[in-house]
């Protein structure tokens, strides 16, 4: 008995570890791995940011070793354990907004002022829900409330005319605060002022 638990009692059988066959198999768990990674990605999309991103090991270009591999597959699992702990708390978190939807759509005066945007539901988009009066203070006095829809995102049109009259009235805030500090003598001058006082000349 104690010969079959000697060390040396060992050296009889081929032990020896494929090399070839256990990097193969570690690198069919990592690539399931990262697909399964890579679903959960594309499902928390536009919902929540996951941490995807795994440290590489440093150094030249070169095979990883067994040990490495087994190090980026378990960075792997750690990395989906996390996401879909996240993915499912989101999940809870929109269902919980739709039931609330629900209920506003359902008796708007109950959730008086209540903002509900389409993200908060998990869709896509930047319109949203808003409980308000209708008739302004009129049907606010009178308890006429009602669930407005918004129309979305601002179009890229609307976006560049705002920053147009922002720019264009950079200038005119400087010419009003130049002629503050200049004690009143350039106020109300614009770009033809001096050719109109010559041509009074």
């Amino acid at each position: 008995m104690p010969g079959l638990l000697s060390r040396k009692s060992f050296e009889a059988f081929d032990a020896s570890v494929d090399e070839r066959h256990a990097r193969a198999e570690l690198r069919r768990q990592v690539a399931r791995l990262e697909r399964e990674l890579a679903g959960l990605v594309g499902e928390a999309f536009g919902r929540i940011e996951l941490d995807h991103r795994i440290v590489g090991v440093g150094g030249p270009p070169r095979l990883l070793d067994l040990g490495e591999l087994e190090q980026l597959r378990d960075e792997l699992a750690e990395r989906i354990g996390a996401a879909q702990v996240a993915v499912h708390e989101r999940t809870e978190v929109e269902t919980s907004n739709r039931e609330l939807l629900r209920r506003m759509l359902d008796a708007p005066a109950e959730f008086k002022w209540v903002r509900i945007s389409r993200a908060d539901v998990g869709e896509p988009g930047c319109g949203g829900w808003h409980s308000r009066p209708r008739l302004g203070p009129l049907g606010m006095l009178m308890g006429w409330w009602q669930v407005k829809v918004s129309s979305g995102c601002p179009l890229p049109g609307r976006l560049a005319a705002v920053e147009q009259e922002a720019q264009a009235a950079q200038p005119r805030r400087w010419a009003t605060a130049a002629g503050k500090a200049g004690g009143g003598e350039g106020r109300g001058r614009g770009p033809g002022a001096e050719t109109d006082a010559g041509s009074a000349a």
